[in-house]
């Protein structure tokens, strides 16, 4: 059975596994920490694994937590190194947290916190992988965040939408609702009166994204509308739904199913396994520009060959991720590159004959092969 509707989010036989987000802005208010709100969602949550769902949790919450024990200006979001410093603080307040509540209803958690690379590393990601399955099968609840401790403006995520599309990704979840301050997306600025609110969305295209907005309306998150299209966007080709709600009031996953109030994603298509990771990474470390022959010749199902490049960009090793864009600078994929960024300028439009006596070791079969490549 597949996602159709927002209601089928609570059901064992349509979502077996259910990734849940919580923002900032929803777990601590003015006055701390909104702990009567918090009490409901996780009882809405034992209810869920009362059904035989498995719940993870993304939640949001450590730096604001940290800056306020802390003192800190502007949500502990000043500085990088306020940041850092806020998280160190509030993830262990933020963990007892979520342990006391899913506690009282006798389930265990378990805290993990990742980064980008975590995620972005093939073999670290596997052990994610392995590590959330141990938990489910246990009957644990994970919790999860970003590591905000240590990551770096160059190497994050920056916001939880796109780490719960991730980890959902990881998991094998059915669906990632994000419970964030809006009931979904809507046309416009859903300040006009004339704004309305999608109820489902097929597929992310340029014209969705316009109606977007970057920020975070509370001023306590980092995430806005735009990375939730990403994240989307990264469920998509993974197969996973994903929904937008607002969490702003009591009951919220019920007010969201049952109501039918809120913004569903509809996945397009099923990437597995290493081809839904490559399809759903944020870092890549180079690209290749290509022709439009070449662009017909991925769209069939063909590898990259050398003669269809026209451009080699940034510095990236044999096995890194580069994307495929075309001349217009559009994304077509991702793909692990079979040489080093050297290696493919010397290559950069020449016929697979030449490439032995180029390179002066015997070449392999394409610069990206197709079994090592997802259509974006």
């Amino acid at each position: 059975m597949t996602i159709a509707r927002l209601v089928d989010l609570a059901g064992k036989a349509t979502c077996p596994r259910l990734v849940v987000k919580v923002g900032s802005s929803l777990l601590v208010g003015t006055d701390g920490v909104r702990r009567d709100w918090l009490e409901g969602l996780v009882a809405e949550l034992a209810a869920a694994r009362a059904r035989g769902q498995d719940v993870i949790v993304v939640s949001s919450g450590a730096i604001a937590l940290g800056a306020a024990k802390l003192g800190f200006d502007k949500g502990g979001r000043a500085s990088l190194a306020d940041a850092q410093a806020a998280a160190a603080v509030g993830q262990i307040a933020l963990s007892a947290l979520w342990a006391d509540l899913l506690g009282a209803h006798t389930i265990t958690a378990a805290q993990l916190l990742l980064t980008l690379e975590d995620l972005e590393d093939r073999r670290r990601y596997l052990n994610v992988t392995a590590t959330l399955t141990r938990l489910l099968d246990a009957g644990a609840v994970p919790v999860i965040n970003e590591n905000d401790s240590v990551a770096t403006q160059e190497i994050r995520f920056g916001d939880n939408d796109r780490l719960a599309a991730r980890v959902a990704q990881a998991a094998g979840a059915s669906a990632v609702l994000l419970l964030s301050d809006v009931d979904g997306l809507f046309d416009r600025n859903p300040a006009d009166p004339a704004a309305r609110r999608l109820n489902e969305v097929r597929g992310v295209t340029a014209e969705i994204h316009a109606m977007a907005s970057g920020g975070s309306s509370s001023g306590m998150g980092s995430g806005g509308m735009t990375s939730k299209l990403q994240a989307a966007e990264i469920a998509e080709r993974a197969g996973i739904a994903l929904a937008i709600a607002s969490g702003l009031h009591d009951a919220p996953i019920a007010r969201a199913c049952e109501q039918g109030i809120g913004t569903l994603f509809l996945p397009r298509r099923k990437d597995a396994g290493r081809k839904a990771w490559l399809g759903g990474r944020l870092r890549l470390k180079g690209a290749l520009v290509i022709d439009a022959g070449a662009a017909k010749a991925l769209h069939r199902g063909g590898s990259l060959l050398a003669a269809g490049i026209i451009a080699v960009e940034g510095q990236f090793q044999r096995g890194d991720a580069v994307a495929v864009q075309g001349e217009d600078g559009g994304v077509i994929a991702h793909g692990l590159a079979e040489y080093d960024a050297a290696d493919c300028t010397r290559l950069l439009g020449r016929k697979n004959a030449e490439h032995s006596a180029l390179l002066g070791y015997a070449p392999r079969s394409a610069v990206v092969h197709r079994d090592q490549m997802v259509l974006i």
